[in-house]
């Protein structure tokens, strides 16, 4: 059984960056990442399920207002690239 996954496109239910920075962000500041897109074989899409305060995080990661932890953030980066490299 394939497991379809979640369409980039659905900007109600998710929210998607190509950037790992803001990914690693995401995850740090503990919001679930629903699947990696690797349908461009140039970059990948990191996918999160949409909840209530991810748009004020990815703004602040943008405008480096964003306080987290080092560790956990480098800790977060190297986990994204496991997953982008083993899969």
């Amino acid at each position: 059984m394939t497991k379809k996954l979640p369409s980039a496109e659905d900007y109600t239910h998710f929210l998607s960056t190509f950037d790992l920075g803001a990914a690693a962000s995401l995850v740090s500041a503990g919001f679930e990442l629903v699947s990696l897109d690797k349908t461009n074989p140039r970059k990948v899409q990191f996918i999160f399920r949409r909840e209530l305060g991810i748009e004020k995080v990815v703004d602040d990661y943008w405008s480096d207002r964003l306080d987290v932890k080092a560790r956990t953030f480098f800790d977060n980066v190297k986990m994204l690239k496991n997953r982008i490299y083993s899969e």
